[in-house]
């Protein structure tokens, strides 16, 4: 069960390097963003389908959203200046409080 977890954060950190690409291409405009934006992605699904043999859909896609939520929301402020306000950092509490709710007391992750 901890390699599922893993690959779970192996899929987000993927996921959060092709977003960060796909802001730093330019619109597809720069040559190696834009492959980092293929690559940080084939690379997520991949490991997002070894997730999946162990975990449920609903809950691989909430802890997957959560989690890249949070490092995309970090990416852009230490990247590219994009700077959360204070609503900005309630919303991201709130999304990292149901990241441990799913994992700490919810049964559906276990399954």
């Amino acid at each position: 069960m901890m390699n599922t977890y893993i690959y779970l954060l192996i899929a987000v950190a993927f996921e959060a390097f092709g977003s960060a690409c796909l802001q730093a291409s330019n619109q597809f405009t720069r040559l190696w963003p834009s492959i980092g934006v293929f690559v940080g992605f084939g690379a997520a699904f991949y490991f997002f389908t070894l997730v999946l043999k162990v975990l449920p859909l609903g809950i691989t896609y909430a802890l997957w959203s959560g989690i890249g939520m949070v490092m995309i929301a970090g990416a852009g402020w230490v990247l590219f200046g994009q700077k959360l306000d204070f609503w900005g950092f309630i919303g991201i509490s709130l999304i990292i409080c149901g990241i441990l709710v799913i994992n700490l007391l919810s049964k559906s992750a276990t399954h």
